[in-house]
């Protein structure tokens, strides 16, 4: 299991863009403390994110965060709301496309789950695992083939915002849509947020993120199964 934020993950974590220099000259340590500082990540989990996105990076030495942003690294195709990155160019788009986030919180309104759906308004809709499992077979869909490795940090990054932002209203267990929004579209944690209650660890995002894959699984299945007939 290999679970390291994206670039658009690190751009948005407040906590390390105040605590390390602006983003500047970046450092294992910074990236770690910076994930524990803002989302209550547990030291495991923030030092393999740290570790090993140094790693797919190749550094060995202090990165800038835009560096984060190179395509084929960290940063991957088939973004849930960034283009894909066209042929020859270094660095990923920057740009959140504000037509993807809208389909992102479609893939959210199925409106069969209770106390949610268009007539209850966004702020009632909660995002759980198959929601993101449905932008998640949309998006891989329209882009290039992603290898193993870049399919399992796709996964793995939302799993961990999943977990740090989980909450239950009335049966429903999920992340409210528009704090997906907020994060997505202004790359900014939610003002509604209070701060994390609880730790996140390893354990818990792999549950999350094969939870992620076994629902693409089954959406994929159900849809070759459709295309048969």
């Amino acid at each position: 299991m290999y679970v390291v934020p994206s670039s658009h993950s690190y751009g948005s974590l407040t906590g390390i863009m105040d605590s390390a220099r602006d983003g500047k000259r970046l450092s294992p340590w910074d990236l770690a403390s910076g994930l524990k500082a803002c989302y209550k990540l547990s030291t495991p989990l923030a030092w393999f994110l740290a570790v090993f996105g140094f790693i797919l990076l190749r550094k060995m030495r202090r990165v800038d965060l835009y560096e984060i942003g190179e395509h084929g690294r960290i940063e991957h195709d088939a973004s849930l709301v960034h283009k894909d990155t066209p042929m020859g160019q270094r660095y990923a788009p920057i740009e959140v496309e504000d037509d993807l986030v809208g389909l992102f919180a479609e893939d959210a309104k199925t409106g069969n789950e209770e106390g949610e759906g268009p007539k209850f308004g966004d702020r009632r809709i909660l995002v759980n695992a198959t929601d993101v499992a449905r932008a998640r077979v949309r998006r891989e869909r329209q882009s290039p083939k992603l290898d193993s490795v870049h399919a399992e940090i796709a996964r793995g990054e939302v799993a961990i915002i999943l977990g740090v932002w989980e909450m239950q209203a009335g049966k429903n267990i999920g992340v409210p849509v528009e704090w997906m929004r907020q994060w997505f579209s202004e790359e900014r944690l939610p003002e509604e947020w209070k701060g994390p209650d609880h730790e996140q660890g390893l354990f818990d995002v792999i549950r999350r993120a094969r939870a992620i894959r076994l629902a693409m699984d089954a959406i994929r299945e159900r849809g070759s199964e459709k295309s048969k007939l």
